[in-house]
C-alpha cells in the first residue's frame, strides 16, 4: 500500500552568500523570499515548533501520513557543518518525519557535507534541491546569480555520486531568454544525474530588482499567457529525459506581491488545464 507523504516547510534562519557579501549583495534579481514561505515558518521558532505547526495543519485530514522536513528558505547548507547537523537531526528526531529536502545553491556544498548527507541517505529519504534557474551563463550573470552553470553541473554530479537524490529548480521565461534557449535547458539538464525537477514560470514580484528592470527594459521580457506557458512546458517535457520526475510546473506568489503575469488561477485549475492540453496533444 502506498504511503502518503507531505513536505513541511522550515525557515531555519539561514541567509545567502549572494546577500551577505561573500558572493554578492542584493540577492538574485527575481528574489523576494516572502513569495513562498508559509505563515508558520518564522526563524524565531525552533525547527521542532515549525514542524509541530506544519503537521498540525495537515493531521486532521491525513492522520496517518508521513512527512519530509523541507528546509526551504534561503540557502539551507550555508552554515558550519556542526550547526547543519544539529538542525537536520532535530528535524529527523520528530515522530513521522522520514527524511529531509534541503534547498540550496550549487556553490554552497562541500565534500564533508555530502559525506554526511550520504550517510543519512542510507536510512532516510534525503533530497538536495539546487537552484539552477538557467543553464545559460549570460542569464545567470544578468540575474545576479553569483555562479555559473558549470558550478551547478559539478554540484549535481557530486551529490548523486554520494547516493543522494538530486532536485533542480529552473525558472522559465527569464529576461532575454527566447523559446529555443528555454527548451535547450531541458536537454542540458537531461545530461545530468537529476532525479526531480521543479519548474517555475517567471513572476515579476514587488520589491525586487527584476521588477525595476521590467519597468526600465520591458523588451527584455517575454511574459507568457497561461495557454502559451502550458504549451511551452509540454514542449520542454518532451525534450527532457523521461525518468526525470517533474514535481512542479508553476509557482504562485501572493496576489499582493505579484506584478505579472496574473493568470488568476489556483493550482488545481492550472493542473486541469494542463491535463486537458496533454490529452489534446496525445501526451497522457
Amino acid at each position: 500500500m502506498k504511503q502518503r507523504i507531505q513536505k513541511i516547510s522550515i525557515h531555519a534562519g539561514f541567509t545567502c552568500p549572494n546577500r551577505d557579501g561573500r558572493v554578492g549583495t542584493g540577492g538574485c534579481t527575481y528574489c523576494n523570499n516572502q513569495t513562498f514561505v508559509p505563515g508558520y515558518c518564522q526563524p524565531a521558532k525552533t525547527v521542532t515548533q515549525q514542524i509541530e505547526e506544519g503537521i498540525g495543519f495537515f493531521r486532521k485530514k491525513y492522520p496517518d501520513q508521513k512527512y519530509i522536513a523541507y528546509f526551504q528558505s534561503y540557502t539551507n547548507t550555508y552554515a558550519p557543518l556542526e550547526r547543519l547537523k544539529s538542525l537536520y537531526e532535530e528535524a529527523l528526531a520528530f515522530p513521522d518525519v522520514i527524511g529531509l529536502a534541503i534547498g540550496t545553491r550549487p556553490d554552497c556544498v562541500s565534500d564533508e557535507l555530502l559525506d554526511y548527507l550520504g550517510g543519512l541517505a542510507e536510512n532516510y529519504a534525503i533530497t538536495v534541491e539546487y537552484g539552477v534557474e538557467s543553464t545559460c551563463d549570460a542569464t545567470l550573470r544578468l540575474i545576479n546569480r553569483g555562479h555559473d552553470f558549470a558550478c551547478a553541473q559539478k554540484a549535481i554530479r557530486d551529490t548523486a555520486e554520494h547516493g543522494i537524490t538530486v532536485g533542480a529548480h529552473l525558472i522559465l521565461g527569464l529576461p532575454q531568454e527566447n523559446r529555443e534557449m528555454i527548451l535547450a535547458h531541458a536537454e542540458r539538464i537531461s545530461e545530468l544525474p537529476v532525479h526531480v525537477l521543479k519548474l517555475h514560470q517567471l513572476q515579476l514580484v514587488r520589491g525586487t530588482k527584476m521588477a525595476e528592470q521590467y519597468q526600465a527594459h520591458p523588451k527584455w521580457f517575454r511574459l507568457y499567457s497561461v495557454d502559451e506557458y502550458i504549451d511551452l512546458v509540454l514542449d520542454f517535457r518532451e525534450k527532457l529525459r523521461p525518468d526525470i520526475q517533474i514535481e512542479r510546473y508553476i509557482s504562485q506568489s501572493p496576489p499582493e506581491l505579484l506584478i505579472a503575469p496574473d493568470w488568476g488561477l489556483k493550482n488545481y485549475e492550472f493542473a486541469d488545464k494542463l491535463r486537458k492540453r496533454m490529452r489534446e496533444r496525445g501526451l497522457e
